[in-house]
């Protein structure tokens, strides 16, 4: 038995500075437990926290995962609860109520009533699934369309390729947040979304959403760089995910581990918001 120098508790291994923490657990543990039992197999080998931290390891790291240190739990292990737990949309379950307790926790309402989307084009390390070239931002990858509230928490994300324009993933992933937060009624986008000849996305989001989308855009007279109201949150949130290494570049093959990396990264985020963790205080300074 060691003594870890983080949390000062008898372990079996030291702590990485991505290791969940306790609060972030807590709210994570009864979903995990309420899981549908296998009929069959056998009993599990590693416990879930310890699943949980190799899985964010790989995630802070970017390291390949035949790569994950001895002392953690087997590369195929993880790999595999990381693919399973995808699948069952359980990472999904895990973000909604992290966001829920988030906001709670900054006095909100549960439910978002504005947000902001925006997307982010990330050139692809490897081959896959949807691979495209956006040729605004000369990226040949994958296209990442969020739609975040006004704490820059995640609602809704869709992974496209780079190739998709804002518009057509726009209208993709403005439905998916209005179908899973029903109080949503603002969304603020940039001048990629409608401008002078098509405003359709405007009109289309009012008539299938309910949600108004309010364009704001740079002036004319505006040089360099100026903090734009609103949409600095989205970017801050765009600011979150490249900080973990393994979303720097798309790394993945498929779009639905693309997004389940998405969730995992935002449960980080949101968990060591909960812990009042060092790490958040370090990006918030980082990228406010």
């Amino acid at each position: 038995m060691t003594i870890c120098e983080h949390c000062g508790k008898d372990d079996r291994r030291q702590c990485y500075d991505s290791d969940i923490s306790d609060e972030a657990y807590a709210v994570i543990e009864p979903i995990l437990a309420g899981r549908p039992k296998r009929k069959a197999g056998r009993p599990m080998e590693y416990p879930w926290r310890e699943v949980i931290d190799t899985i964010l390891y790989v995630l802070r790291v970017g390291c390949q995962w035949r790569q994950i240190p001895h002392d953690l739990v087997k590369w195929w292990v993880a790999y595999r609860w990381f693919r399973t737990l995808g699948r069952d949309s359980t990472w999904q379950r895990i973000h909604d109520e992290l966001h829920l307790q988030v906001r709670r926790a900054e006095g909100r309402q549960d439910e978002p009533t504005a947000c902001a989307m925006d997307a982010q084009s990330v050139q692809s390390a490897e081959g896959g699934e949807q691979i495209g070239f956006d040729k605004f931002k000369h990226c040949r990858g994958r296209k990442r369309n969020l739609v975040a509230d006004t704490l820059g928490f995640i609602c809704a994300r869709i992974v496209t390729a780079a190739s998709v324009s804002d518009r057509a993933a726009g209208r993709q992933v403005l439905a998916q947040a209005s179908g899973r937060h029903r109080e949503l009624a603002l969304c603020w986008v940039d001048g990629g979304y409608a401008n002078a000849i098509d405003e359709s996305i405007i009109a289309w989001s009012r008539e299938n959403t309910g949600i108004t989308v309010e364009v704001v855009k740079r002036t004319d007279d505006m040089k360099g760089f100026k903090i734009l109201p609103r949409r600095w949150v989205i970017e801050r949130t765009n600011a979150w995910l490249s900080a973990h290494r393994r979303l720097a570049r798309d790394y993945e093959r498929l779009t639905e581990t693309a997004e389940a990396m998405i969730d995992l990264t935002m449960i980080d985020v949101m968990g060591n918001r909960l812990a009042g963790g060092t790490r958040w205080e370090h990006w918030r300074t980082m990228t406010a």
